[in-house]
């Protein structure tokens, strides 16, 4: 709070300096040109604009920064609770590349990882950057490879995930060890859409035309270094997400979160609609009209939570998936509440029976893996080590000692949570006003639901952190403006995402994404290049739940079209 009412007293000060008259509820509407600066409007209405939608991250979780590296900026709610030097220390260890040297500062890397640092994935703390060809060091490269066995049929998008690899493939392993998939087999393409399977042309009314591109991905199963090899093989992508503004998401009550579903699945019933065809079953139950036994996630100590994180929402608090768990999983740093490493059974198996690997070995004896020396001891100790099925730290070969230690963790805690949403842009200007009327009129706000309020905010707490007495950021009754109803829907994209249904993006921020990123790709893969793309492959097909808003945006005039371009840059 402490940093917005800075902000706004600056706001109001060169108000008055250059002698501009301060809107009020008698006239909200405000004469404004593309040009004029937005500064003398900030917390003011404004047209269509409430006053507070200037703050969507409320007064606790909004900077007044839209300059480039705003998505790095701490909450108001940091300094309130003087957690700043946690923040900037959680900062260092989401930037700072990790190595395998397990006494280091930033050790603990592998033995097999996906990055060796969290920023690698989110490039100026936003979503990932489309590339052309995957490579995992390179900078940017947000991408998590997706595989899965195909239930029906090879383009079918839905599927278990195999079990040779991680649910996150990891395409890095440190010496002696081969990677569990090896880059130079995997092949990523980009593809021009040649027609709408809706039939939706691919050329506006009034002459102007938009492209859509999609990956095609494939992996050589010898590129798999595993045992057995997996077989029966899909592939899709899957781009990190922003990082800004996830403590606010976490804040929202469960309550409120029922209400949205009962909401969503009384008007398709209402529609005389088959609700689970467009409420996820897994996560709601129509019949009974509550949650569905997939909605609730275990956490660490048995609570159970509502799932609401990540595109499959398979996490339910930040404290207990998302961000905690990446720090894990990503690098493969063990802690004190993740003590097993991310590996799997058939990469440690092909690891103990490769004479290369334990050649390697060999000519090492102070390698952990060493054992008695012997082929054999070697094979036994590299299987028992890598195996997550085995107990692998309480053995003779190794003592296990976490390699991050819980204060780290805390501050890492303390800064994903303490992210803060820049504020909104431009909501002066009459475009953007008319670009909110249309956003609304077309249906839009239906599933990116503008207005949430965060409860008390009695957040889940790992019991690392709750033994030594630690504390982080609260966003207790904030009104917040993310733009998503926190629920799954279906697009039915070309090679669309694994599972098919994907939780509702929140729009909060994206606008500023190339100033903070260099690039602005949206969507679960980053196929689309810009906001026209996003919108369009929402009308991909017509059993999308988007269409018939996506149909009223393709009718838009070319005027039209560009005012919902500007609104969604501005929020």
């Amino acid at each position: 709070m402490k940093q917005l009412s800075k902000a706004v007293i600056f706001f109001a000060c060169t108000a008055l300096l250059f002698g501009v008259s301060a809107c009020s509820d008698d006239d909200p509407n405000v004469i404004s040109t593309t040009d004029e600066d937005d500064y003398r409007y900030v917390g003011q209405k404004v047209g269509n604009f409430l006053a507070e939608e200037w703050f969507p991250g409320g007064e606790l979780g909004t900077t007044g920064n839209t300059a480039a590296g705003c998505y790095e900026d701490e909450t108001p709610a940091i300094h309130d609770a003087d957690l700043m030097s946690a923040f900037l220390r959680g900062e260092m260890l989401f930037e700072h590349d990790f190595t395998s040297n397990s006494t280091a500062s930033f050790g603990g890397l592998g033995p097999a990882y996906v990055r060796t640092s969290c920023i690698a994935c989110h490039p100026g703390y936003g979503h990932g950057k489309r590339v052309e060809s995957y490579l995992a060091d390179l900078r940017g490269n947000g991408y998590l490879l997706v595989a899965y066995h195909p239930v029906d049929g090879l383009n079918s998008d839905d599927g278990p995930y195999i079990g040779e690899v991680t649910g996150m493939p990891q395409t890095k392993a440190v010496y002696p060890f081969l990677p569990p998939i090896d880059e130079k087999g995997i092949h990523l393409k980009w593809l021009a859409l040649d027609r709408m399977e809706s039939g939706l042309p691919m050329t506006f009314p009034d002459g102007e035309r938009y492209e859509l591109i999609y990956p095609e991905l494939s992996i050589d199963v010898e590129a798999f270094n595993t045992e057995p090899k997996p077989s029966n093989l899909a592939f899709r992508l899957e781009s990190t997400i922003g990082l800004y503004g996830t403590g606010l998401l976490d804040a929202i009550p469960e309550d409120s979160l029922k209400a949205q579903y009962q909401k969503t699945a009384a008007y398709f019933k209402n529609a005389g609609m088959n609700v689970s065809d467009y409420v996820n079953p897994n996560f709601w139950d129509a019949v009974a009209n509550d949650w569905a036994a997939g909605a609730w996630y275990t956490l660490a100590d048995g609570t159970k939570r509502i799932k609401r994180f990540t595109y499959a929402m398979t996490r339910a608090s930040l404290q207990d998936g998302a961000g905690a768990n990446a720090m894990w999983n990503i690098p493969n740093v063990s802690r004190s509440d993740r003590p097993k490493l991310y590996t799997t059974a058939a990469w440690a198996t092909a690891m103990s029976k490769n004479p290369d690997v334990i050649a390697r070995i060999k000519a090492d004896p102070k390698s952990p893996y060493y054992n008695d020396g012997t082929d054999e001891g070697i094979a036994a100790a590299v299987k028992t080590l890598l195996d997550p099925n085995t107990n692998q730290f309480d053995n003779a070969y190794h003592n296990f000692k976490p390699e991050m230690s819980d204060d780290n963790f805390w501050q890492y805690m303390v800064w994903h949570r303490g992210l803060a949403v820049p504020r909104a842009r431009d909501l002066n200007d009459a475009v953007v006003q008319r670009g909110k009327q249309l956003f609304n009129e077309m249906g839009c706000a239906s599933c990116h639901r503008a207005k949430w309020q965060t409860g008390d905010d009695n957040y889940w707490t790992p019991a690392m952190i709750v033994k030594n007495g630690l504390s982080l950021p609260k966003y207790p009754n904030q009104t917040i403006y993310p733009y998503t109803d926190m629920m799954h829907h279906r697009l039915y994209m070309k090679n669309g995402i694994h599972g098919s249904w994907c939780r509702t993006t929140p729009l909060w921020g994206r606008g500023l994404s190339r100033a903070n990123t260099g690039a602005e790709d949206r969507l679960h893969d980053c196929r689309a290049r810009n906001e026209v793309e996003a919108i369009m492959w929402h009308a991909y097909s017509k059993k999308s739940d988007a269409y018939v808003s996506t149909e009223k945006f393709y009718k838009l005039s070319k005027k039209d079209r560009d005012a919902v371009v500007k609104f969604l840059k501005s929020i």
